[in-house]
């Protein structure tokens, strides 16, 4: 009977050992998983920052792009206000020698 309790209790010993590194086991495979959760939304942070970071350089691009179509209308705006000039000029220069020719006479 002694003997008896005695594998008994050295089998529930076992059993409890059993369990504890089952616990163990599971705790780590937590951990690990967390680990990976933690890396994954690491990476998913940096992908936000870079894809911050692209649409920051788009939009400077765009800013650029659109100062340039600016600037580019502004030149067509002088060039025509040239032409306006040169062309208000040469119907001026007729008139302007017949009146220095009448101012001569």
């Amino acid at each position: 009977l002694h003997r008896l309790q005695l594998l008994h209790r050295l089998l529930l010993l076992h059993r409890l050992l059993l369990l504890h590194r089952l616990l163990l086991l599971h705790r780590l495979l937590l951990l690990h998983r967390l680990l990976l959760l933690l890396r994954l939304q690491l990476l998913l942070l940096r992908l936000q920052l870079l894809l911050r970071l692209l649409l920051l350089l788009h939009l400077l691009l765009l800013h650029r792009l659109l100062l340039l179509l600016r600037l580019q209308l502004l030149l067509r705006l002088q060039l025509l206000l040239l032409r306006l000039q040169l062309l208000l000029r040469l119907q001026l220069l007729p008139r302007l020698l017949l009146l220095h020719r009448l101012q001569l006479l």
